[in-house]
Protein backbone atom coordinates (compact mmCIF):
# COMPACT_ATOMS: atom_id res chain seq x y z
CA UNK A 1 0.00 0.00 0.00
CA UNK A 2 2.82 2.44 0.87
CA UNK A 3 4.26 1.89 -2.91
CA UNK A 4 0.69 2.48 -3.93
CA UNK A 5 0.86 5.84 -2.78
CA UNK A 6 4.20 7.22 -3.34
CA UNK A 7 3.40 6.24 -6.90
CA UNK A 8 0.06 8.18 -6.88
CA UNK A 9 2.26 11.06 -5.18
CA UNK A 10 4.17 11.21 -8.60
CA UNK A 11 1.12 11.34 -10.83
CA UNK A 12 -0.19 13.69 -8.20
CA UNK A 13 2.40 15.83 -6.46
CA UNK A 14 -0.09 17.78 -4.82
CA UNK A 15 -2.21 15.06 -3.08
CA UNK A 16 -3.24 15.77 0.00
CA UNK A 17 -6.52 13.94 0.97
CA UNK A 18 -6.87 9.82 0.16
CA UNK A 19 -10.06 7.71 0.56
CA UNK A 20 -9.34 4.36 1.32
CA UNK A 21 -11.45 1.35 0.38
CA UNK A 22 -11.35 -1.50 3.08
CA UNK A 23 -13.97 -4.42 3.25
CA UNK A 24 -15.38 -4.84 6.96
CA UNK A 25 -16.08 -8.84 5.98
CA UNK A 26 -12.59 -9.95 7.48
CA UNK A 27 -12.69 -7.30 10.33
CA UNK A 28 -8.94 -8.17 11.46
CA UNK A 29 -7.51 -7.75 7.88
CA UNK A 30 -9.56 -4.15 7.29
CA UNK A 31 -8.05 -3.53 10.70
CA UNK A 32 -4.61 -4.40 9.72
CA UNK A 33 -5.22 -2.50 6.22
CA UNK A 34 -6.26 0.84 8.26
CA UNK A 35 -3.36 0.84 10.24
CA UNK A 36 -1.10 0.66 6.83
CA UNK A 37 -2.63 3.39 5.23
CA UNK A 38 -3.23 5.63 8.28
CA UNK A 39 0.87 5.14 8.42
CA UNK A 40 1.42 5.17 5.37
CA UNK A 41 -0.28 8.70 4.94
CA UNK A 42 0.96 9.91 8.19
CA UNK A 43 4.80 9.53 6.85
CA UNK A 44 3.55 10.94 3.30
CA UNK A 45 1.77 13.97 5.21
CA UNK A 46 -1.65 13.02 3.96
CA UNK A 47 -5.20 12.59 5.40
CA UNK A 48 -6.68 9.23 5.41
CA UNK A 49 -10.29 8.33 5.05
CA UNK A 50 -11.35 5.12 5.34
CA UNK A 51 -14.70 4.00 3.76
CA UNK A 52 -15.64 0.34 4.86
CA UNK A 53 -17.28 -0.60 1.43
CA UNK A 54 -18.56 -3.98 2.02
CA UNK A 55 -21.57 -4.17 -0.62
CA UNK A 56 -22.52 -2.33 -3.50
CA UNK A 57 -24.52 0.35 -2.12
CA UNK A 58 -21.78 1.03 0.19
CA UNK A 59 -19.27 1.50 -3.01
CA UNK A 60 -22.38 3.86 -4.47
CA UNK A 61 -22.80 5.64 -0.92
CA UNK A 62 -19.11 6.33 -0.71
CA UNK A 63 -19.12 7.77 -4.34
CA UNK A 64 -21.89 9.63 -3.69
CA UNK A 65 -19.83 11.43 -0.41
CA UNK A 66 -17.10 12.29 -2.22
CA UNK A 67 -19.50 14.99 -4.42
CA UNK A 68 -19.14 16.67 -1.06
CA UNK A 69 -15.99 15.61 0.57
CA UNK A 70 -14.19 15.53 -2.38
CA UNK A 71 -10.87 13.81 -1.86
CA UNK A 72 -7.92 14.00 -4.37
CA UNK A 73 -7.84 10.16 -4.81
CA UNK A 74 -9.03 6.86 -3.56
CA UNK A 75 -6.89 3.51 -2.75
CA UNK A 76 -8.51 0.33 -3.10
CA UNK A 77 -7.21 -2.16 -1.06
CA UNK A 78 -6.52 -5.77 -2.35
CA UNK A 79 -9.63 -7.80 -1.45
CA UNK A 80 -12.02 -10.57 -3.49
CA UNK A 81 -14.91 -8.24 -2.90
CA UNK A 82 -13.37 -5.14 -4.64
CA UNK A 83 -11.88 -7.91 -7.76
CA UNK A 84 -15.08 -8.44 -8.06
CA UNK A 85 -16.78 -5.42 -8.32
CA UNK A 86 -13.80 -3.99 -10.14
CA UNK A 87 -15.84 -2.23 -12.99
CA UNK A 88 -17.89 -0.72 -10.58
CA UNK A 89 -15.58 0.63 -8.81
CA UNK A 90 -13.08 2.25 -12.33
CA UNK A 91 -16.34 3.35 -13.94
CA UNK A 92 -17.56 5.18 -10.52
CA UNK A 93 -14.39 6.19 -10.42
CA UNK A 94 -13.77 7.69 -13.61
CA UNK A 95 -17.13 8.86 -13.48
CA UNK A 96 -16.60 10.93 -10.37
CA UNK A 97 -12.99 12.17 -11.05
CA UNK A 98 -11.28 10.35 -8.69
CA UNK A 99 -7.45 8.96 -9.74
CA UNK A 100 -7.76 5.43 -8.46
CA UNK A 101 -4.65 3.07 -7.57
CA UNK A 102 -5.44 -0.85 -7.65
CA UNK A 103 -3.34 -3.76 -6.74
CA UNK A 104 -3.93 -5.73 -9.82
CA UNK A 105 -3.59 -5.41 -13.22
CA UNK A 106 -7.41 -6.76 -13.99
CA UNK A 107 -8.60 -3.18 -12.60
CA UNK A 108 -6.75 -1.49 -15.70
CA UNK A 109 -7.52 -3.21 -17.80
CA UNK A 110 -11.28 -2.73 -16.86
CA UNK A 111 -10.73 1.03 -17.05
CA UNK A 112 -8.95 1.59 -14.01
CA UNK A 113 -6.18 4.20 -13.69
CA UNK A 114 -3.14 2.35 -12.78
CA UNK A 115 -2.03 -0.87 -10.95
CA UNK A 116 0.55 -2.06 -8.64
CA UNK A 117 0.69 -5.40 -7.21
CA UNK A 118 1.99 -8.79 -7.33
CA UNK A 119 2.68 -10.11 -10.92
CA UNK A 120 -0.04 -12.89 -10.45
CA UNK A 121 1.52 -14.87 -13.62
CA UNK A 122 4.72 -15.08 -11.61
CA UNK A 123 2.23 -16.48 -8.44
CA UNK A 124 0.64 -19.21 -10.01
CA UNK A 125 4.45 -20.52 -11.32
CA UNK A 126 5.61 -20.16 -8.26
CA UNK A 127 2.15 -22.11 -6.90
CA UNK A 128 3.42 -24.66 -9.47
CA UNK A 129 7.01 -25.00 -8.53
CA UNK A 130 5.58 -25.83 -4.96
CA UNK A 131 3.36 -28.22 -6.11
CA UNK A 132 5.84 -30.18 -8.28
CA UNK A 133 8.20 -30.50 -4.79
CA UNK A 134 5.35 -31.48 -2.96
CA UNK A 135 4.35 -34.23 -5.39
CA UNK A 136 7.50 -35.45 -5.84
CA UNK A 137 8.22 -36.03 -1.82
CA UNK A 138 8.71 -32.63 -0.62
CA UNK A 139 7.63 -32.29 3.15
CA UNK A 140 5.42 -29.18 2.82
CA UNK A 141 6.72 -27.88 6.53
CA UNK A 142 10.61 -27.78 4.91
CA UNK A 143 9.49 -25.51 1.61
CA UNK A 144 10.39 -22.30 2.53
CA UNK A 145 8.02 -19.16 2.82
CA UNK A 146 8.29 -16.83 -0.25
CA UNK A 147 6.84 -13.91 -0.80
CA UNK A 148 5.95 -12.27 -4.35
CA UNK A 149 9.37 -10.96 -6.22
CA UNK A 150 8.12 -9.97 -9.12
CA UNK A 151 5.78 -6.73 -8.87
CA UNK A 152 4.31 -4.54 -11.90
CA UNK A 153 3.32 -1.40 -12.94
CA UNK A 154 0.28 -0.92 -15.72
CA UNK A 155 -0.90 2.78 -16.30
CA UNK A 156 -3.74 3.29 -18.29
CA UNK A 157 -3.35 6.43 -19.75
CA UNK A 158 -6.89 6.81 -21.89
CA UNK A 159 -8.12 6.70 -17.93
CA UNK A 160 -5.31 8.96 -17.40
CA UNK A 161 -6.28 11.79 -19.91
CA UNK A 162 -9.81 11.43 -19.18
CA UNK A 163 -9.09 12.55 -15.89
CA UNK A 164 -7.01 15.62 -17.04
CA UNK A 165 -3.80 13.55 -15.45
CA UNK A 166 -0.57 14.12 -17.28
CA UNK A 167 1.20 10.45 -16.34
CA UNK A 168 5.18 11.60 -16.10
CA UNK A 169 7.90 9.98 -17.81
CA UNK A 170 9.54 8.30 -14.80
CA UNK A 171 6.45 6.77 -14.29
CA UNK A 172 5.83 5.94 -18.06
CA UNK A 173 9.42 4.48 -18.17
CA UNK A 174 8.90 2.67 -15.16
CA UNK A 175 5.75 0.96 -16.29
CA UNK A 176 5.56 -2.35 -17.07
CA UNK A 177 2.86 -2.02 -19.36
CA UNK A 178 0.62 0.85 -20.91
CA UNK A 179 -2.71 0.87 -22.35
CA UNK A 180 -3.39 3.35 -24.46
Amino acid sequence: MPKRLELLRELIPALTQVAVFVNPANPARAEFLVREAESAGRTMGLQIQVFHTGSVREINAAFTTFASQRPDALLVTPDPFFTASRAQIATLAARHGVPTPFSARDYVETGGLMSYGPNINDAFHQAGVYTGRVLKGAKIADLPVVQSAKFELVINLKTAKALGLTVPSTLLVSADEVIE
